[in-house]
């Protein structure tokens, strides 16, 4: 059992951002905007980080000034256009469709490695990546029986959440080379929360927020798909190797498409499935190509 628990961690934390879509449509019908709900996300989740680190990581709080640039880059650049544009999708399209243009992130992040990092590229990198693009079109682009097609605006939104999460792994990569990744993490949520609650106004709407069940969404968005889902993820992702671990976090995206199919009554034709499909199996093969790492961060 011992050994079978960093997967189960690892699942856990799959299954509590697939369960992302459930708090955004809360929140949604409550009369949030997207970019309502990303301050309330980020906002929520550094001010429990904040407790969580002076409990336990108190030499882990610091930073240099120089390196600010760094979390501009994980916080605004990635996290906040990432989870707009996911939200946003979520709203415009379904759960399950949006979910699957997240998961276009890997190739993303291989096409970005090659150009800036001078990564390699393999023929499983290229193959992923023509996998994607055939995945997206399927998936988006063509309406099956039961299914519904949507508009380019949307699909292009839908692909920025993905582009958005793989500058992520850009910027969070050079950060991680000189801080902890609660660290990185903890900075990443605070300048995020410094960018949105003054520009998106999201304390004037306090009256809202805590009226009904909005809280109940809001606090259940920062802790649960992100805090919680966070620290399942890493520790199970130190007791096993990172290839792994991504794929056996490919369950994220089964549980969305369940939650969307069987709560909201989303419908997906055939050919939208196997484009679903083919972008989790891009997801498997490019994670198979990486040579192993024992530390990743991930952050969704």
């Amino acid at each position: 059992m011992s050994r079978k628990l960093p997967y189960i961690m690892i699942a856990f934390a799959a299954a509590m951002w697939g369960l992302i879509g459930f708090f955004v449509k809360g929140l949604n019908n409550a009369g949030f905007s997207a970019m309502e709900i990303v301050a309330i996300r980020v906002l929520t989740a550094a001010i429990v980080l904040i407790f969580v680190g002076i409990a336990f990581y108190r030499s882990h709080l610091k930073i240099r000034a120089k390196d600010l640039y760094l979390f501009v880059g994980t916080g605004i650049l990635s996290i906040v256009f990432f989870n707009w544009s996911y939200f946003t999708a979520i709203h415009l399209m379904n759960i399950p469709i949006a979910v699957a243009l997240l998961y276009t992130s890997p190739a993303f992040v291989a096409v970005l490695s090659f150009l800036f990092l001078k990564e390699s590229m393999n023929w499983k990198k290229w193959l992923a990546i023509i996998m994607t693009v055939i995945g997206c079109t399927l998936a988006a682009g063509i309406t099956g029986q039961g299914g519904t097609s949507f508009s380019v605006s949307s699909i292009l939104i839908g692909l920025g959440a993905g582009f958005g999460y793989a500058l992520y792994s850009i910027f969070g990569k050079v950060a991680l080379r000189r801080y902890h990744p609660f660290t990185v993490t903890l900075y990443t949520f605070l300048v995020a929360s410094a960018a949105l609650v003054p520009t998106t106004g999201i304390i004037g709407k306090a009256a809202d927020l805590f009226s009904g069940d909005a809280w109940l969404y809001a606090l259940g968005l920062g802790v649960f798909p992100t805090v919680v889902a966070y620290f399942a993820y890493s520790w199970g992702l130190e007791r096993t190797e990172s290839s792994t671990a991504a794929v056996v976090a490919t369950l994220e995206p089964v549980i969305a498409t369940m939650l969307g199919i069987l709560v909201y009554g989303d419908r997906l034709g055939g050919l939208q499935l196997l484009g679903a499909a083919l972008i989790l199996l891009s997801v498997i093969a490019i994670n198979l190509s990486v040579p192993s790492r024992k530390k990743r961060q991930v952050t969704r």
